[in-house]
């Protein structure tokens, strides 16, 4: 097992993921899918939760499907033995693709170049590659756009007649399904029928359509189509906060991150706290050292106003985020090295949450949880830990 991944008797920091919160959460995201199958996604490290983990208990949860970004991911699950069906789709021209069509990876391409780069790699393993061909609907990132979308089913329609490739999916990506009355969505679906249909003129009929994310999934009802692909709401983080809470959506953020206090002491009124002196003391005070810092993923933009729970009370950060450390004010509330103070959580305490981070930072809880790394072990609860 990874070393981060490993429980210690013991912590200094640690994050808590509650894999019995991703099982529920992939049960909850089955009944928004109305009937599709469920895509896990379980990049970025299951998305900081720890992909091989958050892999099982998805599975557990219903999941029919798992998603990943590169290769490394999509070997590193099958090394761990799980099976199922995983698509990877990112990939760079000259990448060996042998080891993933031998080891039953799904593959995805969005040009003729890669179709054929999938099919050379079929051949060589004596198999035939499943195949996702991207469509760029609106998006403007991965896929093939409207007028390069005959030549790619061409050149998969080619391949598949040889028998190196078979074409399972067409699938793309929504731009703006966090908001769901945008004006995009309606476009992209369009779009997006019309590449099925050009897909089927061209002779391919694939098992599985594929456009939403987590936002589509719980809030796009014409998107879900064969499958829906969830990355953030898996993990109980609402993919439309400022329409709808995690619990109102079924969904239990399955992170928790705490460290424990290093150096407690009382300092007088008007005291500076840590580089720059951008946070000074109104009057005598406890101060309370929490042994965390960006280079752990605690943004740097958090000083002065990250939230965390300490003493009893929420509070923020006092002063700047160091590499390694931080310093919240207790004022008279009392403290002891060793206690724990919680950075975010489920909420159910009052703890602040991932969202509570995001929302004070200005920016969204997908990098909060996958910013999480380095000397902070992943420990895990549940029946699946």
């Amino acid at each position: 097992m990874n070393a981060r991944h490993r429980s210690e008797p013991t912590w200094r920091t640690r994050a808590l993921v509650d894999l019995d919160s991703i099982r529920a959460n992939v049960q909850s995201l089955r009944s928004h899918a109305s009937g599709a199958a469920v895509m896990a996604v379980v990049k970025a490290d299951g998305y900081g939760h720890g992909m091989v983990p958050a892999a099982r208990a998805a599975l557990a949860g219903g999941a029919e499907w798992l998603g990943v970004a590169v290769l490394e991911e999509a070997l590193r699950l099958r090394a761990a033995g799980v099976g199922g069906r995983v698509l990877c789709w990112l990939m760079a021209p000259g990448e060996d693709l042998t080891a993933a069509v031998a080891a039953d990876v799904d593959l995805s391409a969005n040009a003729p170049w890669m179709v054929r780069q999938i099919a050379d790699a079929a051949q060589a393993t004596g198999r035939t590659a499943r195949l996702h061909l991207k469509v760029d609907t609106g998006l403007g990132r991965g896929g093939a756009p409207a007028a390069d979308w005959a030549d790619l089913v061409a050149a998969a329609a080619k391949e598949q007649a040889a028998d190196r490739v078979r074409v399972v999916g067409v699938w793309s990506h929504l731009a703006c399904a966090d908001e769901p009355d945008h004006p995009s969505i309606a476009l992209q679906l369009t779009a997006f029928r019309q590449a099925l249909d050009a897909a089927a003129a061209g002779g391919l009929n694939p098992e599985v359509r594929h456009l939403a994310n987590s936002a589509g999934t719980v809030a796009v009802p014409g998107a879900r189509f064969d499958l829906v692909r969830p990355g953030i709401a898996v993990y109980g983080f609402s993919p439309i906060p400022q329409l709808r809470t995690s619990a109102e959506l079924g969904l239990r953020p399955a992170m928790t991150v705490s460290a424990r206090l290093t150096n407690v002491k009382r300092v007088p009124a008007g005291h500076g706290v840590s580089y720059g002196l951008e946070y000074t003391t109104a009057r005598e005070t406890t101060l309370g050292l929490v042994p965390i810092g960006y280079a752990d993923g605690i943004p740097r933009t958090a000083r002065n106003c990250g939230p965390l729970w300490a003493a009893g009370a929420r509070r923020t950060i006092a002063g700047r985020v160091c590499m390694d450390q931080v310093v919240v004010d207790l004022g008279d509330d009392p403290a002891a090295p060793g206690d724990e103070v919680v950075l975010f959580g489920p909420g159910d305490h009052g703890e602040p949450t991932a969202q509570d981070w995001a929302d004070a930072v200005g920016t969204i809880s997908y990098e909060i949880v996958t910013g999480i790394r380095g000397r902070i072990p992943l420990v895990y609860t549940g029946v699946d830990a």
